[in-house]
């Protein structure tokens, strides 16, 4: 870490007696800036406030209380806590200026309260519609026209198996969408993440057979061959919308975890943990001879438990 910052294994003191030594280093992921240390004192691992930090060396730290109060600060919960290497942090690791997994973050309590946020967001929402529809409609009305349009059906070409090294591992393939309006022609850059699953694996995604996906119409537009490995999940949490990534979990092991909300899902799209509502939406996925890989990048409404079409 940087000078001025406390360092993981450096020496704690309490009116210059030794009491332990920092065995991690919390950060406020708002401010990003030091919240607390973790001092080990005889097996132990108290949560300390940086506010009783009283002076930083090299390889020390003093504190301003005395060795007796350690045992009045509150037992430090590993579980309440995530790496850097687990959820993503804009700019944390630039600022405290510490390796990938070294600072850790507290658990977003946030998450507890989406009900009333969501109410909150709506109210406020609504009043800005109210105030600028008179402006805005002519431009809402141009937008809200491929609403009701047919669904994009296209099958797009993302990439070549050869990308996929082992089974059950998630590998992201990037493609371009070329959207076309009577006036507009958009690049949409976009995502969709494909397994090779194992026997194991494969049966536990395909549990009723094979996978039909139809159009608006009931008409059907292809089937998953519930014996080809090779599965496509779109690269939108169903939770809202964010891209998501392929990473490993402290206790999960390998796993999809999205860093907006913290949605955890395995590698059969199941949910382990977070808000998500359902599991990852499996795409339509052909593989040519040549390895080849097309998928029909179906897009279904987020934060809904079933899966409703939008594109």
């Amino acid at each position: 870490m940087a000078v001025g910052q406390p360092k993981i294994k450096a020496r704690v003191r309490c009116l210059g007696r030794p009491v332990g030594e920092i065995s991690h280093v919390i950060a406020d992921p708002l401010t990003l800036e030091v919240s607390h240390i973790v001092v080990s004192v005889n097996g132990t691992e108290r949560q300390v406030p940086a506010s009783e930090i009283a002076a930083l060396e090299n390889d020390a730290v003093d504190l301003q209380c005395d060795s007796g109060q350690m045992t009045g600060f509150p037992a430090f919960k590993r579980e309440d806590f995530l790496t850097s290497k687990e959820v993503e942090v804009p700019h944390l690791e630039q600022r405290i200026q510490a390796e990938p997994g070294d600072v850790l973050v507290p658990f977003p309590e946030l998450e507890k309260s989406i009900p009333r946020r969501n109410f909150f967001a709506g109210f406020i929402y609504m009043l800005a519609g109210l105030i600028g529809l008179p402006m805005v409609w002519p431009v809402l009305r141009f937008i809200m026209k491929p609403m009701y349009a047919p669904f994009d059906n296209r099958w797009w070409q993302i990439g070549n198996i050869g990308h996929i090294k082992a089974e059950d591992v998630g590998t992201q393939f990037k493609f371009n969408k070329l959207i076309r309006d009577s006036v507009l022609q958009i690049n949409l850059d976009t995502n969709a993440w494909v397994i090779k699953a194992s026997p194991a694996t494969l049966g536990k995604i395909y549990t009723h057979g094979d996978r039909t996906f139809t159009d608006e119409k009931g008409n059907v537009l292809w089937v998953n061959d519930a014996r080809i490995p090779y599965v496509a999940y779109s690269g939108k949490c169903p939770h809202l919308g964010c891209g998501y990534k392929w990473r490993s979990h402290r206790t999960l092991g390998q796993v999809f975890l999205c860093p907006c909300h913290l949605s955890v899902y395995d590698v059969t799209g199941a949910v382990l943990d977070g808000p998500a509502p359902r599991p990852l939406d499996v795409l339509p996925i052909k593989v040519s001879p040549a390895g080849d890989v097309e998928v029909i990048d179906i897009q279904y409404k987020a934060g809904k438990k079933e899966q409703i079409r939008i594109a």
